[in-house]
């Protein structure tokens, strides 16, 4: 069974100023679910090809994992592979609205192995931790801002 969910948030503050958050691994455990450490292994701004290293905490278990930047346009959006705990295709992607910037991320893959068997229950819980890091994005961006 297959997952494709893409929750979203309107964050109000300028796209460059989200992108600029959201975009630097290293803010990954303040605002990403299960992120324990992250570690970027290609320096510089995310581009395609860079490479990025994360220990998280998913259903229990621990376990490191790295996710290649397939795709990037500064501060408009990221889209990364990453093949633990199953083979997924992630976008984060900002587009400029009235009152700030609507953040989505959308999350693709197929779950194999023991995930196929929980796959509804994966969906469902995928939706609501990338519900929760949005609004943890948010909450990040919002308050960090000059004059907050």
């Amino acid at each position: 069974m297959s997952i494709d969910v893409q929750p979203e948030i309107l964050i109000k503050r300028p796209r460059a100023q989200v992108a600029a958050f959201m975009f630097e691994p290293r803010n990954d455990k303040l605002w990403t679910t299960g992120v324990i450490d992250c570690r970027p292994l290609t320096e510089g701004p995310l581009r395609t090809g860079s490479r990025v290293e994360r220990v998280t905490k998913f259903l229990g278990r621990q376990f490191g994992y790295q996710y290649e930047v397939t795709d990037a346009d500064s501060d408009r959006f990221v889209e990364m592979r990453v093949t633990e705990p199953f083979p997924m295709q992630i976008r984060y992607e900002l587009a400029d609205a009235p009152e700030g910037t609507r953040v989505s991320i959308r999350a693709r893959g197929d779950a194999s192995g023991f995930y196929r068997l929980a796959a509804p229950l994966l969906s469902r819980m995928v939706r609501r931790n990338i519900t929760r890091d949005l609004e943890l994005l948010k909450k990040h961006v919002e308050l960090s801002a000059p004059g907050a």
